[in-house]
């Protein structure tokens, strides 16, 4: 009997519990074994630049656990927070503050029009974001004509909200804070909420209980593509540039945080507390990379094991008859 089936059978201790505490578990381990060899990892200093690096990430992500939570995956997020950079960069100079709706607005069109094509074609939803994806991501180099666009001067003082502090406190940090608020708001006591779950933990059960799956998948694409949006407005102003490029590095840490975070990828299980602990654990194992003195190009290679390792984990295979 190994030493954890042994705690499974533990009084009180359940898989479960196991699943829910893993985590912040390994949260902690990173932060402990890197601080052994860095000891400055701990600095303030180093700790609010992992909370203003996680920021972007987490909203990324809170979107997305929106739609892993149906049981789907959202495969246009970096398109969609790229195409915002480019927008934003555009027009600040000419529009100002209008400039971040506008942004964010086209999120939300191209969210909605995924979560269309997914339940009005019957199309699954890694085919249909991939190709409205490929989609965003054509209209971006086609509005940037290719380039990165810096965002003027005229217009870099409508970011300076974005980029300040607040009682030592980036407010990138308290964006992101404001929309995990409002994401476990949503998840936890609308109706919309509790759809969600049961979407995803059985969407014939819902259907039979007379659930609008549809609707609920598509609103579950609108906020994917809103928090996409939001999130590459963010990095147009921390960055003081959009690209058509911008967030392609994203997609793959971004899916991780939710999944490594605990929420199954089969739906049905899962929240945005969760997230934010999977989006530190991806910030902590980039950011220690770098002090520890791994190669950065090593990233992606950690993030895809960790990723298979955290979906093996949390799989529910009793969903899925075949593998394939």
């Amino acid at each position: 009997m190994t030493a954890l089936s042994q705690l499974r059978d533990l009084p009180g201790v359940s898989s479960g519990a196991l699943r829910n505490l893993a985590p912040p578990a390994l949260l902690v381990f990173l932060v402990g074994f890197i601080a052994l060899f860095v000891p400055s990892f701990l600095s303030v200093q180093t700790l609010t630049m992992v909370l203003a690096d996680t920021a972007v990430l987490f909203i990324l992500a809170t979107g997305e656990t929106f739609v892993i939570l149906l049981g789907g995956v959202d495969l246009s997020i970096q398109a969609l927070a790229s195409l915002a950079s480019v927008i934003v960069a555009q027009l600040l100079p000419s529009l100002g503050l209008g400039a971040f709706p506008v942004a964010i607005a086209t999120g939300l069109v191209f969210g909605i029009a995924s979560g269309i094509v997914h339940v009005g074609l019957r199309v699954p939803s890694f085919v249909a974001t991939l190709a409205s994806g490929g989609v965003v991501a054509g209209l971006a180099l086609l509005a940037a004509h290719g380039r990165a666009i810096t965002i003027e001067e005229s217009g870099r003082g409508y970011t300076e909200w974005i980029n300040a502090t607040t009682w030592g406190v980036p407010n990138v940090v308290a964006i992101a804070v404001l929309v995990g608020v409002a994401g476990f708001f949503i998840l936890r006591y609308t109706r919309f909420g509790r759809f969600s779950v049961a979407v995803g933990a059985g969407e014939p059960a819902a259907l039979a209980a007379g659930v609008n799956v549809n609707r609920t998948k598509i609103t579950g694409f609108a906020i994917s593509g809103t928090l996409a949006a939001l999130a590459g407005v963010i990095l147009a102003a921390r960055l003081s540039s959009g690209s058509p490029s911008l967030a392609n590095q994203l997609l793959l840490p971004a899916i991780a945080a939710v999944i490594v975070g605990g929420t199954a990828i089969t739906g049905g299980l899962g929240n945005v507390g969760r997230t934010a602990i999977g989006a530190l654990i991806i910030s902590v194992v980039r950011i220690g990379m770098t002090f520890v003195g791994v190669n950065i190009f090593a990233e992606n290679i950690v993030f895809g094991a960790m990723l298979i390792a955290a979906v093996a984990i949390t799989i529910d295979r009793s969903k899925i008859a075949i593998i394939k």
